[in-house]
């Protein structure tokens, strides 16, 4: 099926998705080497194109409406295809002891992956990452059918003929808009796990790792029923832009709110006796080995120390 005009460029959809991971439009300017200005005209020439508001503008700065998240969440997929494809047609010129296939989860692929990769590339000259990303699930299934030879999950269980080795760990926060009740408590109180499991929530999918990691930490707190997403969503940031537009609670990374929570946009809820805190796991089949590339960038994550939080 032909394309049409509204989605034949890709390039304004991925400098969409920059403002959206970065948080302003003039570091998504200055990662994809263009004038702020510049970088403004392509996003209201895609609004142009689209018929839609996809940031809202400010003095303070440029944030994604909610339909611009929807937006940005669903040219994602595209975008990684056509960075697959990309990917592909490199790997045609490279032989295939210089190609290293990658699969990494959403919250490891956005905020650790690429701290991981400036130092791979230092370390190991010539060799060109082909990077997948997924769920927890997708990932598994990745390394199981031999399309990544290393693979990185967040999730807390891997199936049969996986072997899973830790490479740090992570902490699931609970955020909420400025006005939700439970931000506004007086004195500010934890919420209880059975408070949390009766609330519906804008989730990620099934095969998420984070969300499986929460469910199974409530599961092991409370007999309470799990209450069903209000929303789920593949996306990070549109998780986070219907949480600062009061849709509902979310659970999402420390990694991943650090910005946001200094913004002011969401607010972060302590959860009383809710281990929140997860292991991140390298992965590769069992019986096989890493080797060459694949071991010096599991090496990496395992000795990566974020900096602390500014």
């Amino acid at each position: 099926m032909p394309l049409t005009s509204r989605v034949s460029d890709l390039g304004p959809f991925d400098l969409l998705l920059s403002v959206a991971r970065l948080g302003s439009l003039g570091a998504a300017a200055r990662e994809h080497g263009i004038s702020q200005p510049a970088a403004s005209s392509r996003i209201r020439y895609l609004e142009r194109r689209t018929g839609v508001t996809l940031l809202e503008r400010s003095p303070q700065g440029s944030r994604l409406t909610a339909q611009g998240s929807l937006v940005a969440d669903w040219a994602r997929t595209a975008l990684d295809a056509a960075a697959a494809l990309e990917a592909g047609l490199t790997s045609l010129h490279l032989s295939a002891e210089a190609r290293l296939p990658v699969a990494a989860s959403m919250t490891i692929a956005e905020y650790l992956l690429p701290h991981w990769l400036v130092r791979f590339h230092a370390a190991v000259e010539g060799t060109a990452v082909a990077l997948t990303t997924g769920n927890s699930d997708e990932v598994a299934a990745a390394v199981l059918s031999g399309a990544a030879v290393i693979g990185f999950v967040e999730g807390p269980a891997v199936p049969r003929g996986i072997t899973a080795d830790p490479v740090g760990r992570d902490e699931l926060t609970v955020i909420v808009h400025p006005e939700h009740p439970w931000a506004r408590r007086r004195p500010p109180a934890a919420v209880t796990p059975d408070e949390l499991a009766a609330t519906s929530l804008v989730s990620r999918e099934h095969g998420s790792g984070t969300r499986l990691y929460l469910e199974r930490a409530l599961r092991a707190r409370t007999s309470r029923p799990l209450a069903a997403p209000v929303i789920e969503v593949s996306s990070t940031t549109a998780i986070k832009t219907a949480v600062a537009e009061g849709v509902a609670p979310a659970v999402l990374s420390s990694l991943a709110v650090e910005r946001d929570l200094a913004a002011g946009t969401v607010v972060a809820v302590p959860v009383d006796g809710l281990d929140l805190t997860r292991t991140l796991r390298v992965v590769h089949r069992t019986g096989q080995e890493f080797s060459g590339a694949a071991r010096e960038l599991a090496a990496i994550a395992r000795r990566w120390v974020p900096p602390a939080p500014r």
